[in-house]
């Protein structure tokens, strides 16, 4: 396990870029923590380091994002705020989606704790507002080459 403390966004975004580089196909990026906590923040930042454009957003009324460009796998951006059961996971067509050659990234990952797609990378983000964040890193085998 890893464990930060970033201070201001940009330096949320910073360390969420450089996991998005060392990620690998694959990949399940779970996201634990309470509102405002910085979890798109960090979804920006990871998408950067995979090479994607500047496009991410919350899925919160979508419940998924899905960001393509030439040349990057695909992320699948879920938000698991209102799925609180493996039923309505099922509903909500989440095991439809590719996961062999993109990564899955999921906000609220607490809701479907029991049925998150391995191989995973659990992140904990505590704090929130003006607050630092408290950042933990569970998974850190599965990023090629990350440093911590």
């Amino acid at each position: 396990m890893l464990s930060y403390i970033t201070h201001s966004p940009a330096e949320t975004h910073a360390l969420a870029k450089r996991i998005g580089a060392a990620v690998k196909p694959g990949t399940c990026i779970a996201f634990f923590g309470g509102m405002g906590a910085g979890k798109t923040t960090f979804t920006r930042g990871l998408a950067e380091g995979i090479g994607l454009p500047d496009l991410v957003s919350s899925p919160t009324f979508a419940l998924v994002n899905e960001y393509h460009a030439a040349g990057c796998m695909p992320v699948y951006h879920f938000d698991m705020y209102r799925v609180t059961s493996p039923e309505a996971l099922e509903t909500t067509g989440f095991w439809d989606y590719p996961q062999e050659d993109s990564v899955f990234v999921i906000e609220w990952a607490e809701n479907i704790a029991d049925e998150l797609p391995q191989p995973l990378v659990k992140i904990t983000i505590t704090g929130s507002g003006e607050q630092p964040r408290q950042i933990t890193v569970e998974g850190e085998e599965q990023l090629d080459d990350f440093g911590g």
